[in-house]
This record gives structure tokens, sequence and C-alpha cells, in this order.
């Protein structure tokens, strides 16, 4: 699954349910759930296969169905418990292999999502038929089976539906074992209207077209594979395909759309028969497919679903009239990233949620990888620096969790999709790597796959392939990582060179944001160092240690940045880096410019250092660090917030630093520019026009009122970024004028882009006019909460005073997945006090302990934002000074 990190959800938190659990370690067999792994269901009852007949009724938002599932009993059962949720259970029946069909009564417990079937007597081991009739609701948002609504091209009302059952959501589509342990097969049969494409799995087996108009549609039988993981589709929908190798990939959307999602098809084609070498073992079902669906969550992008992934059109479908070129790389690594799933999450799958982690960092790190091999121009492993960062903005504060966390509820199951999970997941995955060796690292993954395929696992067991591969030492780096929170400090405490050879001692202690006093945690951490341009010098440091470096000058302790710590240097190396910028190769600037301006702002060195460094950075440098120069500016300008000259002095260093860079590349793509320069254009018009740039601003208001004459003279990789520029700037006339362009999209994509557009304004009586909108049926249902989520970027105490005064209709416009997490994703990027009280108030009256975790994540990132900008005020404004 690919997580929406911009959420804004909110609800009251989940009961607890109860847990079954031992603490006997031994590994999955694929048939329910070890001893060791945790369960919410009674243990002894295993299903081995499911055929389910679902028959919706889009218009209505219902829909009926039956399932027969294939049980097998080991221990003696009194009563069979299972999971439901917002299900109606009718007529129940267990049939023995030997025997009489015994009907059965339900009780269906809503709070523990759990249905209970007494048959009048106990259940005797053995294999039984369960036969089950039942009826469940059409969610408007994405969980369960829920429709989307949308306009087509032709500007016709339709509806589509789909499935979304990570993590806990296939209960609420049948009946069923919903726990990832609980492996079966799957036969899938749907009455659709006559003329709809319906999308499962598996190809269609057989179509039959009933008395009644409508059509059964009967799809192939799944390999063993978790719930969660099971798919359906319906609606006026086109299906484009390609071959690769013997596994025909494709393309499912909206009537007319096909051809939008091209980049996928191609990049789908291109990915599978890289990771059936990869993984040394071939995709195993006979289609896979790329579905697109309108509308947006704002919980996930996409989702893995074996063999029909799922993915909403703003994260699959390419059109040239808005579509960025870093959009566009998006979607390639979000398709590697689903498609990653296929083996990593679908093939093998996580003995139970604590072990989320094995699916989505893997997945993210896969994702780079391929995008990497396949599309080197992209120069894609830069990336994962702003990766690291994501991870380690959460991991600095005491509110971080290992990445291997436990999960004890379906609300924690839902707060554990974050940065830790993905991206720290990815950065250690890259360390180990690069400890074990690309080739020993290989063979771990093959081998891991090929002795757990159809069957589930716990992160030892991927350590213990890779070990087992040659790559000696590695549990033990491993566990320190993925077992305890937090980022180690690797801190040269004194350098030295003689005979052209540099010593360094170095240190290792802990990097916090709010809690530095603390006695650090220790950690086996694989330092890779250098001089700048010297060979490359390895050692595991746990406490202290010293290491010699061929060469004099300035040096790197984190060469490569394939590390998961931070670097604290002499302040006399910072400025040898500084001068000799130009010679550090680009992946180790970008590392070297994040670590040191999180070092700058949590106070373990002078926040000039940091600005010294980012000044440093040189006019022909690569455009992909270049590109990174306009955050760090914007940020020094924020630490001044509440200072209008100072900012106004700030942005005018910005528009100083950044203009020639613009001059030098133009608004417009030219031919034969480097890949990377679409990149750096994006990031440095979206800067300048943020900060007020006059002369950016002039261009996108000029741009504007081309439009009068011109509907076309917008069109092109930045219309958005333009229209962002005049969205924040707008007056009430520009802001109506962007409604009616909404209102006139000729695609439900850009519709909903242009609508989410009109929450950016400055303006409060626009901001609140936004939030208005939001609540009625103009924008559609999965687009309302996207505006809210735009005004909280600028005013986040109005979203959040306007979300708990109207929170019941709020709730209606978010995924249940994660609704616990909306206000205080909607404060989180506040630097006031009164927003962080007003959080932890609300999380006291509404959630419970486990539900309250993303709250207190939020309330500790505005207390150290306040803390810091008042901290560093001063400093930041004394260097501007002097630069100007």
């Amino acid at each position: 699954m690919i997580f929406t990190r911009s959420l804004a959800m909110l609800s009251l938190a989940a009961a607890p349910l109860a847990l079954a659990t031992a603490s006997i370690a031994n590994a999955q067999t694929g048939d329910g759930p070890a001893p060791s792994v945790t369960t919410q269901l009674p243990r002894g009852v295993v299903p081995t296969h499911y055929a389910i007949t679902v028959t919706p009724n889009a218009e209505k938002l219902s829909f009926t169905g039956t399932v027969a599932i294939d049980v097998t009993i080991a221990q003696a059962q009194d009563i069979l418990t299972l999971n439901a949720a917002d299900l109606t259970i009718g007529a129940v029946s267990i049939t023995p292999a030997k025997g009489k069909a015994m009907t059965g009564k339900a009780t269906v417990n809503a709070t523990d999502q759990i249905a209970a079937f007494d048959f009048g007597k106990p259940l005797a081991p053995g294999k039984y038929v369960l036969e089950i009739a039942y009826s469940g609701i059409i969610n408007t948002q994405a969980n369960g089976l829920f429709a989307l609504d949308y306009q087509d091209n032709g500007g016709a009302q339709k509806r589509a539906l789909f499935t979304q059952f990570e993590a806990p959501d296939a209960r609420r589509f049948v009946p069923s074992w919903d726990e990832p342990s609980y492996k079966a097969t799957f036969d899938l049969t749907a009455i659709v209207p006559k003329g709809q494409l319906a999308v499962g799995n598996m190809p269609v087996k057989a179509t039959k077209e009933l008395a009644d108009g409508t059509t059964q549609v009967t799809f192939g039988t799944t390999p063993k594979m978790s719930s969660y993981l099971l798919f359906f589709g319906m609606g006026e929908l086109d299906r484009a395909t390609k071959m690769a190798g013997a596994t025909e990939v494709g393309v499912v959307t909206g009537r007319g759309n096909t051809g939008k999602a091209q980049l996928a098809l191609d990049a789908s084609a291109e990915i599978l028969p890289w990771f059936n070498d990869y993984f040394g073992t071939p995709f195993p079902l006979p289609k896979l497919d790329n579905v697109a669906g309108p509308g947006q969550s704002q919980f996930f992008s996409a989702m893995e679903n074996w063999g029909a992934i799922f993915t909403f059109e703003r994260a699959l479908l390419v059109d040239p009239k808005f579509t960025t070129e870093a959009e566009r790389r998006r979607i390639y690594e979000i398709v590697a990233h689903e498609m990653a799933h296929q083996w990593f999450g679908d093939l093998v799958t996580m003995a139970w949620w604590d072990d989320l982690w094995l699916n989505e960092g893997f997945a993210s790190w896969m994702a780079t990888k391929v995008s990497a091999t396949l599309q080197p121009q992209w120069e894609m492993l830069l990336t994962r620096i702003d990766g690291r960062e994501l991870a380690m903005s959460l991991d600095a504060f005491k509110t971080t969790h290992p990445v291997v966390q436990k999960i004890n509820t379906v609300e924690q199951v839902n707060q554990a999709f974050d940065s830790i999970t993905y991206q720290k997941g990815e950065a250690v995955i890259t360390m180990l790597e690069a400890f074990a060796g690309d080739a020993v690292w290989k063979e771990g993954i093959r081998a891991y796959m090929k002795s757990h395929a159809y069957g589930n696992t716990q992160t030892d067991d991927l350590w213990k392939a890779v070990e087992g591969a040659g790559a000696k030492g590695l549990v033990s780096i491993a566990h320190n990582y993925t077992s305890q929170p937090g980022i180690p400090l690797v801190k040269v405490d004194s350098a030295s060179c003689k005979g052209g050879v540099t010593t360094l001692t170095l240190s290792q202690g802990e990097f916090s944001r709010d809690d530095k006093d603390k006695t650090p945690q220790s950690w086996h951490v694989p330092v890779m160092a250098q001089t700048v341009g010297g060979e490359v010098k390895r050692l595991i440091l746990n406490g202290k240690a010293s290491l010699e470096l061929p060469g004099c000058g300035a040096y790197v302790i984190n060469a490569g940045q394939s590390g998961y710590y931070r670097s604290l240097y002499p302040a006399a190396n910072i400025t040898a880096l500084a001068k000799n910028f130009a010679q550090v190769p680009s992946i180790d600037q970008l590392g070297l410019l994040a670590d040191n301006w999180q070092l700058g702002q949590a106070g373990y060195q002078p926040i000039g250092l940091s600005l010294d460094l980012i000044d440093a950075v040189p006019a022909n440098a690569s455009p992909a660090v270049l590109a990174a120069l306009p955050q760090y500016l914007k940020a020094s300008r924020d630490i001044l917030e509440g200072d209008a000259k100072g900012q106004a002095k700030a942005a005018a260093y910005a528009s100083k630093k950044l203009t020639p860079m613009l001059s030098a590349i133009g608004y417009d793509a030219k031919a034969g520019e480097g890949p990377q320069v679409p990149l750096l254009r994006q990031a440095l018009v979206e800067t300048l026009g943020a900060i007020g740039d006059a002369t950016v601003r002039a261009e996108a208001d000029r741009r504007f009122a081309a439009l009068a004459t011109d509907p076309a003279a917008l069109d092109g990789p930045l219309k958005n970024v333009w229209l962002t520029i005049i969205a924040i700037n707008a007056t009430p006339e520009t802001w109506d004028r962007l409604r009616a362009m909404a209102n006139k999209a000729p695609s439900q994509l850009e519709k909903s882009q242009l609508f989410a557009l009109l929450g950016k304004a400055k303006d409060d009586a626009l901001a609140q006019k936004a939030l208005d909108l939001a609540l009625t049926d103009e924008p559609g249902k999965t687009t309302s909460a996207a505006i809210i989520a735009a005004v909280g970027t600028g005013h986040s105490m109005m979203a959040v005073d306007f979300v708990l005064a109207h929170r019941t209709q709020y709730e209606a416009l978010i995924d249940v997945s994660a609704r616990s997490q909306a206000v205080a994703r909607l404060g989180n990027n506040s630097a006031d006090p009164a927003m962080a009280d007003k959080l932890d108030g609300y999380a006291t009256q509404f959630l419970t302990p486990e539900s309250r975790k993303v709250v207190d994540r939020s309330i500790a990132s505005i207390r150290a934002r306040a803390e810091t900008r008042a901290r560093l005020k001063p400093a930041v404004a004394a260097w501007i000074a002097k630069k100007r």
C-alpha cells in the first residue's frame, strides 16, 4: 500500500479487541497463526477455501452475498467464531465431510467485529463446509466494498464499485478469518449489470447472461493468499493490455481513459521481468492489472491486491495538460512499489501486523532500486535522502516507535502506516544491503522467497535468510535497528592528519529533538567513511572507535549515505566541506545538507554552520542538488514567522539565490535540457511563488489572465504549480474563477485537483468559504476532505476548529481506517503552542491511549517547532543580515 502522508482524518477510538498470544517462537506454516503470533480469533480452526457470490446494488449502496467456506477444525469448538463488520447475517449451516448439514444461530458483536455461530453441539475435529447468507453496505469512502461517483468524459454522472480490504476490512465484504495468517484460496462470482466490466484477482473464467438482464461473472481460483488481498471492481470501465513474458499486464480505467494509463502499462511490462529475475520466483498469476479509480482517499493512494492493484487516478493517470514530471516519476515508483508487493507481501506475507514493515519497507526499497536500474537518468537513489529525512522527522521524538511494533488492536493497525514503517524500513534495508553486498543480499532474498512462498513470516526469517547467504553479523545490526526506536548519532570527537592519513576518533550517541539529556541507546552502526575523493573505509561502531582514512582534508563519515544515523562533525570540517562542496558526490551533498540542517535545528551545532553549507552549494551543482535548496531557504524564512521585516529579508535572500537558477533554465521546458531540470524548475517556481517573489507572482498572474482568451494557455507540466500560486494569493474574484474552472473541468482527475486548490487561499474569508464548500455536494464525496486539508496548510487552527465543530459531517468524508488521525494531521504543521494544547485536549476527551499516538506525535512536533523558532530567530536573522 502507498499511504498518503497529508492525511485529514477524524474519529473516536476503536475499542480494543481480545487477544490470544503465546511466547513460543515458531516459523509460520501458512495454516493459521503459529503459537508465537497474535490472533484475535480462537485458535484451532483454519479456512482453506472460500466460494463467494455477491450481488451489488450500486444505486441503493447495498449488496447481498453467500459464501461457502471449507474449514478444518483441529480442536473441538463449542462456537465457531470469525470476523464480520457491517454485515447482516442470514441463514447459516455447516456440513461435515461425512454427515448432514446443521443449522446454526449467529450472534454478531459489532464492537469486536466478530460473528459467532452456535450449531447446538460442539464441532469435533475434522473437515467442514460452512455456508452463510448475508448482506452488507456499499460505503462511499474506501473501506470494504465502496462506491466512487464521477463525471465521465462526456459529462455524465457515473458510479463504479471497488474494494479496499487492508488492513481489517475484508470482513466488511464477506464473513471470514480476516487476519494475514489465515491464508486460503478464493473463488469469486459477481452478478453485475449487463455491459459493465468486472475485475478480480484472477482472469474471468466464465460469464453467463441471466434472465433479469444481469451478467454472472466467475473468476478463476486464486492462489493461497490472505483475505486482505482479495479484490473486486465493476463499472463502465475499459481495459488495455500487453504481454510481459508469460504474464498479461493490464490497466483498467473509466471508459476512454486507458491512454492516460500508458505510462503505468509500459512500466508494468518493463518492471515485471526484472522482478521475476531478482526474486528468482516468477510472478505466479496469469495476469496483473493496475485498476484506476476516480476520486481519492485521505489515507492511501494504491493497494497491492494480488493480480489486481488498485490505484486512485491521481496516482496512476497522466494528463499532459497538467501532470508534472515529478508526478510522472511518482507514478512509475508507485507501480513499482505495488508490483514489489506481489512477492513481498502477497506471495510471502507477514504473520501479523507487528511486521507490517516487512511489506512496506521492502516494497519502498525495491521501488527505488528498480526505478534507479531501469530509469538511470532519474538518479532515483538520491531520493533516499528525502525518505530517510521523513523517517527521522518522526524517529527523533519520544513519541516514535520501533520498526517492528507491537500491534494489539484494529486502531493500532491503522496507525502503523507511517514513515517509520515505510521510509525507515527502506533506509534500514538500504544500510543492510550495503553491509551484506548486493550479491549476498540478493541471494538471501531469493532463498527467503523460495522457503516461504504462500506462507507467513516474521522479521527474523528475513535476517536468517540473508545471514545464511553469507552476511555474517547482519542479525545483530538488524535487531538493533528494528527492535528499538531512535536515531544513532555518530560524533567525530577528533580528527588529525599525519603522513597522508587522517585519523578519526568516533563515538556514538543518540540524536533527539525533545530528549537530548536522556541516556543514549546503543546500536551496532555500520560506518562508511572517506576523505573527499579518497578510499572508503568501514567499521561497525558500538561505543567508541578510531578509524584511519587515506588522504587529508575534508571527510564524510556516511559516504554514500547508506547509513541510518546523523553525522556530527567539528566546525572545521564543515567549513572544509563547504569549501570543497563541488568535489563531494551528489548523494553526499544532499545527505550533508540534511544532516547539518537538522543538527542546527536541534541545537547540536550553531545554525550558522548549517546555513553556511547551504550557501556554499555552487550554481553549477547537479540540478537534483539545486532542487533541494528551495526547501531550506523557505524553512529559514519560516523560522522568522511573526517577524515581517525579517521574513522579507529572508525572502529577498532566497530570491537572490534562486532567481539566477530559474533564469538559466527558464519557465518552460527546452529541447535537450537534462532529465533533472524539470524537477528543479518546479521546485524553484513553487518556492519563489510561496515566499511572494514579485517576478514569479507576476508571471503567474500573466499566465492566469491569458486563460480569458486562450483556454490552453496554462496547459503543461506546471499548470497546477502556477494555479497554486494564484490560489494562495486569490482575491474573491480569482477564487470564484477557480471554482468555476473546477466545475467545468473535462475530467474527474482535473476537477478534484482544482477543487482542492480552493483551500490554499491565504485570505481568511476565502479559507472559511472553502471549508463551507467542503460540506456541500459540489466537490464530490472524496474531494471535500482534500479541500479541508488544503486549508489546514495555511490556517491550521481554523481547519481544526471547523472539523471539531462539524465532526459528524466530516467523519463521512474520511476513510474509516484513519479517522482517528484527522485532527492531528490538520494541526501538525503549526508552531503555535495553543495548537498542541488543543490537540491534547481533544485526544484526552475522545481517544484511547492506543488511538492517540498520531496526535501525540503532532503535539511533540508542534512544541519542538515552537521552541526551535524562538531559539533560532536571532541567529537566523543575524546570518541573513550578513548575507545581504
